[in-house]
C-alpha cells in the first residue's frame, strides 16, 4: 500500500471521527475535534500492533454502520469503537481499562456531557468480556461489530489468526497455544457470540465453525 493510499485512508477516518464527535456534542461547545482524532490514529498506528491496527478500527466502524440499529445511540457506539483498543500493549492485561480512562479524559476535554462520557467508557470496558446484558442495545452493537472478524471467510480468518500471533511474538509457542485455546473456549462457551438479530442470523454459525477449526488445530 502506498503512502498516498495510507494518507487518504487516514484522512477519511479523520473525517468520520470529526463528524461523529461533533454530532455527539449535540451542539455543545468544545475544542476542535481533529487533534483528538489524529492522536487516536497515531495510537492505532503504533509499531507493536499487527491486528489491532487502523484497519481493525475501520472494520469495526464499518460493521457498526452495517448493523441495524433501532434504539442504539450510534454516535456513542462509534466513539467507543474509536477508543476500545486505543491503548494496546500485547504484554499487558489492562488495555481496555486504560482505554476507557483515556476516553473519559479525552471526551470530557472534547466537550461531551458527563452522561455521554460515562456511556462511552462503559462500552469500552464491555469489550473485556464481549458479554452485554440482555437489552443493552449499545453494547450488543459494539460487541458484535468487534467480533465480526470471527465470521469472515476462511482466508480472512486465517490472516486474522496470523496477525494475532505476530502481536504476541514474544510469547513461546506452547504458551501461546494454551492461552489462545483458552480464549477460544471462553468465547465458544457463550450461549451466543452475537447478540444483535443480524449478527445471530448472519455471523454466528460461521464464527463458531472458524473458531472450532482453529481450536482443533491448537489442540491437535
Amino acid at each position: 500500500m502506498t503512502a498516498d493510499v495510507d494518507q487518504a485512508a487516514h484522512d477519511a477516518l479523520l473525517a468520520r471521527w470529526t463528524s461523529t464527535l461533533l454530532t455527539a456534542r449535540a451542539g455543545g461547545e468544545g475544542p476542535p475535534p481533529e487533534p483528538y482524532g489524529r492522536n487516536l490514529l497515531a495510537r492505532w498506528s503504533e509499531p507493536q500492533r499487527r491486528y489491532h491496527t487502523v484497519d481493525h478500527l475501520k472494520a469495526v466502524l464499518d460493521r457498526i454502520d452495517e448493523l441495524p440499529h433501532e434504539g442504539g445511540d450510534m454516535e456513542l457506539i462509534r466513539l467507543a469503537a474509536w477508543f476500545h483498543d486505543a491503548v494496546y500493549r500485547p504484554d499487558r492485561s489492562e488495555n481496555e481499562e486504560r482505554s476507557a480512562v483515556l476516553a473519559e479524559k479525552a471526551l470530557t476535554e472534547a466537550g461531551l456531557t458527563p452522561r455521554r462520557v460515562t456511556e462511552v467508557a462503559r462500552l469500552v470496558r464491555l469489550t473485556v468480556t464481549h458479554d452485554p446484558a440482555d437489552g443493552d442495545t449499545d453494547g450488543e452493537i459494539l460487541c458484535d461489530a468487534d467480533l465480526a472478524i470471527l465470521a469472515t471467510d476462511e482466508e480472512t480468518y486465517g490472516g486474522y489468526v496470523r496477525t494475532v500471533r505476530e502481536e504476541f511474538g514474544f510469547v513461546p509457542d506452547d504458551a501461546f497455544r494454551q492461552g489462545r485455546a483458552a480464549v477460544l473456549r471462553q468465547l465458544l462457551a457463550l450461549p451466543r457470540l452475537f447478540r444483535t438479530p443480524y449478527g445471530a442470523a448472519h455471523w454466528e454459525a460461521r464464527a463458531r465453525a472458524n473458531m472450532e477449526r482453529e481450536l482443533a488445530g491448537l489442540e491437535g
